[in-house]
């Protein structure tokens, strides 16, 4: 298939429109677009929550199983191929693009929150609560949700790097469609992924620049607002442009392993810093909890009951997920030559929820302990301003101006990381699938999510487009059911790889040989 390297084709223009068309609806009527959005979203959750459920679960599965077949040992790339980036790299870059700002934000926020508001029939504020609320925040940023970035990642890898064909989404369901142009096809499945990639993308933009801009303002009391906030766009916006023209081999490289060694470095300041024996309790027995209850989590419905708990953050994650598992999974797969599939599902689907685990019991454990043992109220805190649940939490620890000023750096350089790595697979996106997307495609991207993000923060409509971006899961999650399907069988038609064994002695022959001719 010829390539076209300009952003001259029919998936740029019917994306850029679509999106240019619900800027400027949120922008000049924010409270008709949050209704409308709110309200199609709302309709799908509650009429196909069941099937995001049922979807996301099946993919866990799916990629187990792929784990420990014969096709584990299947290589994204030819069968001598190595991969192009050392482990330690490798992880950082999975764990800048598919956590971006997303687990900083909620480390602290999302067990206090359930520790107020409880996911089950707990009372709240009490050491029962605390347990559920770190069983569930367990459970939500866990395999579930990396099994989608796996399989989004995994198909697209190995029909980029062993079937050799464009590193689209519609690539990955030739098996299914055939590999001729069939347009009519492929251009709505090319246009749903950019469309989600980029609302998901600002919208995380959105969060994260809320987020330093209520760090900044809980730490050195600088002004929260539209103006502060712009602010913090357009620096964003040079650090991440100029990283993004730099190629993935040198400013996304490096800020991947910058992101990852200032993570752990925080992480394990607090942990020793904090209640170190409560945090490895807590971790130990949220790891019991989540695999004890591991199905009944993931096919949790409240139709006798009743309840909006489960909507509200289950199934608005799993959505979430799917909506984003275009950027994240093209992302990974850009990253993931040469390995082999067994460990190409290992590296994602384990360590990154492990890691997620430690994260969420470290920041989260500790806050917990503060309000449980110490007579503090972080929970009521967050529940008042979400955005500045982290630096509350570090009010009450020796070093609080060191551990805020490194946690504010750790979001600029997430936010950096994520949006760069958009305008990357944007790029890849809209220009055919073109690995190595101009530096003129990569701006125009840029450009675009700060745009939008800026635009989103004076009419305040973010809200709206992170609600707007979820309607798009629904046909998606049916894209993945379908690339499931196609990933299986393509992998069904690779030759089995024997073992190369010695040949065996024929004793039997060898023992006639040796024998003495008889005498006639």
């Amino acid at each position: 298939m010829k390539r076209n390297h300009s952003p001259n084709n029919i998936v740029f223009w019917a994306s850029s429109f679509f999106i240019t068309i619900l800027v400027i609806w949120g922008a000049v009527l924010p409270e008709s677009f949050a209704e409308v959005a709110t309200a199609i979203y709302g309709f799908t959750t509650r009429a196909f929550g069941w099937f995001y459920l049922v979807t996301v679960l099946g993919i866990v599965f799916f990629c187990v199983f792929l784990a420990i077949s014969r096709f584990g040992k299947i290589r994204l790339g030819g069968d001598d191929s190595k991969p192009d980036y050392p482990f330690f790299t490798w992880i950082g870059m999975l764990f800048s693009a598919g956590f971006g700002v997303g687990l900083v934000f909620w480390g602290v926020a999302e067990p206090m929150q359930h520790f107020l508001i409880t996911p089950v029939d707990t009372e709240p504020l009490t050491a029962d609560a605390a347990r559920e609320a770190m069983r569930y925040a367990f459970f939500n940023w866990g395999i579930h949700q990396w099994s989608v970035f796996t399989i989004v990642g995994l198909a697209l890898a190995y029909f980029q790097y062993r079937k050799k064909t464009t590193g689209l989404i519609s690539s990955t369901l030739n098996p299914i469609i055939g590999e001729e142009r069939k347009s009519g096809i492929r251009i709505p499945v090319d246009t749903l992924a950019v469309i989600a990639t980029v609302m998901g993308v600002a919208t995380s933009l959105g969060m994260g620049i809320m987020q330093i801009n209520g760090g900044l303002n809980y730490v050195f009391q600088w002004p929260s607002g539209t103006t502060t906030q712009l602010i913090i766009t357009a620096v964003l916006l040079v650090l991440y442009l100029f990283s993004s023209t730099t190629g993935l081999d040198k400013g996304i490289k490096f800020l991947s392993n910058l992101n990852l060694s200032l993570a752990l470095l925080l992480m394990l300041f607090f942990l020793f810093l904090g209640p170190t024996v409560f945090i490895l309790n807590s971790l130990t027995l949220g790891i019991g909890d989540y695999l004890q209850h591991f199905l009944g989590m993931s096919l949790r419905l409240t139709p006798y009951e009743g309840g909006t708990w489960v909507q509200d953050w289950t199934i608005f994650y799993w959505a979430w997920v799917i909506a984003w598992s275009p950027f994240v999974g093209s992302f990974i797969a850009r990253v993931s030559k040469g390995r082999t599939i067994r460990e190409f599902i290992l590296g994602v689907l384990i360590v990154p929820p492990v890691l997620a685990m430690v994260w969420m019991s470290v920041f989260g454990g500790s806050a917990l302990n503060l309000d449980l043992f110490h007579g503090t109220n972080i929970a009521q805190a967050v529940n008042q301003d979400v955005t500045s649940a982290l630096f509350a939490t570090f009010d009450h620890f020796p070093f609080t101006m060191l551990l805020s000023v490194l946690a504010i750096l750790l979001i600029f350089t997430f936010l950096i990381t994520s949006a760069d790595s958009a305008t990357f697979v944007l790029g890849i996106m809209t220009t055919n699938g073109d690995l190595n997307p101009s530096m003129l495609v990569k701006i125009i991207w840029g450009i675009l999510q700060a745009a939008i993000a800026a635009v989103l923060i004076i009419s305040s409509g973010l809200q709206g487009l992170q609600t707007a971006s979820l309607i798009s899961a629904l046909p998606f999650a049916v894209i993945l059911i379908m690339m499931c399907y196609s990933l299986f069988k393509a992998l069904s038609r690779e030759p089995r790889q024997k073992r190369k064994r010695e040949p065996r002695p024929n004793r039997k022959r060898k023992k006639k040989e040796t024998e003495l001719p008889s005498e006639s």
